[in-house]
């Protein structure tokens, strides 16, 4: 007999098995030696209180076995099928690559940079030697910058069935299953690259293609519709469809479809810094507790406070993680955040922005809808300068950034290219500097302790999201003076993480299949 239950139990009894079918059974008001298995459904954690406890959804068999759950997917073989265009090997192109597969289209994946192993030599040169690929970096390159850049699964869509979906064929592709237990589910920056390589690998075992170092450098267009794309190298590539699924920091996609005349918008974002605590510290001021202890995983933060009508927030929380330089230009400073999977380093680091609306833009508005990509620029080039003209990032205590003091020291950090003591108010907008500024006071207001010269501010994070909207149709996907050609994922300004862009690039997958002729099962 199956019963599915809920339990809140303390962290030590939801984290020890035995203790977990003792609690069981007390719930169901039986023996524990009844139970054959207690299988977890879903999993979170409330510290909300002093008393911290696990809220658990469990399966409880008794006297049956549970049927072993397979994750395996036979795709089959499109080799010789209709192909289709997809621009980038990121999650929204390799996801609307398998879901090609699944409808009967045979994917051509072109990503401009190199596989995810050989990622790692261009990753380590900007670490050692200050120099930027800028094919071939945090953002650009098989598996997109979701692969070094922590891999947590965290969505707000509200498609519970595409998440799952999403979820599943990445366990299906080497991902612990705990990802379909947790309630904010995380893989780490190092067991991606695997994941990333299996993906492929089902992509090429059914037929499809993956080609590397193929920047392209134009689309071809007739008469409204896409006929296929120009690579750096000059050969072209032809289809009559094309799914578009660059990033958010593919800034020449953006300035050549501003250059040929096809619709792009400006959209809202946001920008700020890097705050990075003692993890020690962070754990306290959560878990109201001198030490975390072994059943509690490394505390995280979410912040957000109002200030003169934009949001301040706390974007991408990394606990145990390490602050990357994630520039893909020289002359500029980009940081972003990661974790591994055991989150194990002693620094927590978090995005800390400021929203920035159409509205703000208007110093920049002679740039039309590349207005945000200008600001950004400019702002990445000036922390570039006030670093010293190297990825050595500018940086600043935080109380000597909120009492205005110069910092005369800067404490440990996880950002191996190294920090500069600036100024930051003259490294960031005016506007974006007094929010910040305000924002984090609230913050180390409603947080005892954080609040602390402990704390380093790094600057500049900078690509929270695409600073440009690439239009299309609600219901076919298409853009709107292109036939064939489909938007997709953060580049286009449609998705937020992993998950989301997973979930577009199948989305724009199957509007594609529909265009050729293809039916869609019923799932």
């Amino acid at each position: 007999m199956k019963h599915e239950i809920e339990l809140r139990l303390p962290p030590e009894v939801a984290g020890e098995a035995s203790s977990l079918q003792t609690a069981a059974a007390k719930h169901l008001g039986i023996e524990a030696e009844e139970i054959t298995a207690v299988v977890p459904i879903k999993r979170s954690l409330d510290a909300r209180s002093k008393k911290i406890v696990v809220q658990l959804k469990v399966a409880v068999y008794c006297g049956e076995t549970p049927a072993k759950r397979t994750f395996d997917k036979d795709y089959p073989n499109v080799a010789s099928e209709e192909a289709a265009l997809i621009v980038g090997a990121g999650p929204a192109g390799l996801f609307a690559a398998l879901r090609l597969i699944e409808l009967g289209v045979k994917p051509i994946i072109l990503e401009r940079g190199k596989d995810v192993r050989s990622r790692r030599r261009d990753l380590a040169s900007i670490h050692k030697h200050h120099e930027i690929n800028p094919d071939s970096n945090y953002c650009f390159g098989e598996g997109g910058a979701g692969t070094y850049s922590d891999g947590k699964l965290y969505t707000r869509s509200t498609k519970r069935g595409n998440v799952e979906r999403i979820l599943n064929t990445l366990v299906s592709h080497g991902a612990t299953p705990d990802i379909l237990v947790e309630a904010h589910p995380h893989i780490g920056t190092n067991k991606l690259p695997q994941i990333v390589e299996a993906l492929r690998a089902s992509i090429l075992d059914a037929g499809g293609e993956v080609h590397f170092n193929s920047r392209v450098e134009d689309f071809l267009i007739e008469q409204g519709q896409i006929k296929g794309v120009a690579l750096q190298n000059g050969d072209k590539v032809m289809a009559q469809a094309v799914i578009l699924a660059t990033g958010h920091s593919a800034r020449n996609i953006f300035e050549l479809l501003h250059r040929k005349n096809i619709l792009i918008e400006a959209k809202p974002f946001a920008m700020g810094v890097r705050i990075e605590h003692p993890q020690a510290l962070i754990d306290t001021i959560r878990y109201r507790k001198k030490e975390r202890g072994p059943w509690l995983p490394p505390a995280s933060y979410n912040l957000t406070q109002q200030v003169e009508k934009r949001g301040v927030y706390s974007f991408c929380m990394c606990p145990g993680g390490i602050i990357a330089p994630c520039a893909t230009a020289p002359e500029e400073i980009v940081t972003n955040g990661w974790s591994p999977s055991k989150r194990n380093n002693p620094f927590a680091n978090s995005g800390m922005v400021v929203a920035i609306n159409l509205e703000d833009l208007t110093d920049h508005q002679q740039h039309g809808p590349l207005a945000g990509l200008a600001l950004q620029k400019e702002v990445e080039r000036t922390a570039w300068i006030a670093g010293g003209k190297s990825q050595t990032a500018p940086a600043q205590r935080m109380m000597d950034y909120l009492e205005n003091k110069h910092s005369a020291s800067l404490p440990d950090c996880s950002y191996q290219p190294g920090l500069q003591s600036a100024d930051l108010s003259k490294v960031l907008p005016g506007e974006i500097h007094n929010r910040l500024k305000q924002g984090l006071k609230v913050f180390a207001q409603q947080l005892k302790g954080y609040g602390t010269n402990e704390a380093v501010l790094v600057a500049t994070e900078s690509r929270t999201s695409s600073p440009v909207r690439i239009p299309r149709d609600r219901e076919t996907l298409e853009h709107p003076e292109v036939s064939g050609f489909y938007p997709c994922g953060e580049g286009a300004g449609y998705a937020g993480g992993i998950v989301s862009a997973a979930i577009d690039g199948e989305r724009c997958a199957v509007q594609l299949a529909l265009k050729l002729g293809k039916k869609i099962p019923q799932e």
